[in-house]
């Protein structure tokens, strides 16, 4: 599969303030929608609620990453958003600062996985997640997910 285009600058909040997860995911889900890369908004915020209900998808270190397969994706996606507050998304140590939501086609089983597992990899690393936390612009989001990431 090619990972070209999973993330556009309009599919980056660096703003996101939000009281909880669910508006972070509905806010991060319309990027998606505006894109065209998610057909139905609602459809697909339940999809990843029912997701989320299995268990939690707050990582250590301030990361959430709210996931799901869903057919009303129409492309393997990724919305990013970065909250200076935190919005609470089930990890022991804290908030979440940097929440990616990503975004498969219900057919798209092992291109979720690979999205996922390489996306949490590079999540571990304290480069990838400063660049994340000190872009100043959605362009450089994208830039930075493009090479570490997509490309990688």
């Amino acid at each position: 599969m090619s990972y070209s285009s999973l993330i556009a600058e309009s599919q980056v909040i660096l703003g996101l303030e939000s009281q909880d997860r669910i508006e972070a995911t509905r806010l991060l889900g319309q990027t998606l929608v505006e894109a065209g890369r998610v057909s139905d908004l609602e459809g697909f915020l339940a999809d990843v609620a029912a997701r989320e209900r299995q268990m939690a998808t707050g990582l250590p270190g301030g990361i959430g990453i709210p996931h799901c397969r869903s057919a009303h994706v129409s492309a393997p996606s990724l919305a990013f958003g970065r909250s200076e507050r935190g919005i609470d998304w089930g990890a022991q140590d804290g908030p979440a600062h940097l929440i990616f939501l990503i975004a498969a086609p219900e057919g798209g089983g092992e291109d979720h996985l690979a999205i996922l597992a390489k996306l949490a990899r590079k999540l571990m690393r304290a480069e990838f997640k400063n660049g994340l936390r000190t872009a100043a612009d959605a362009a450089t989001v994208v830039k930075l997910v493009d090479r570490e990431v997509v490309n990688a």
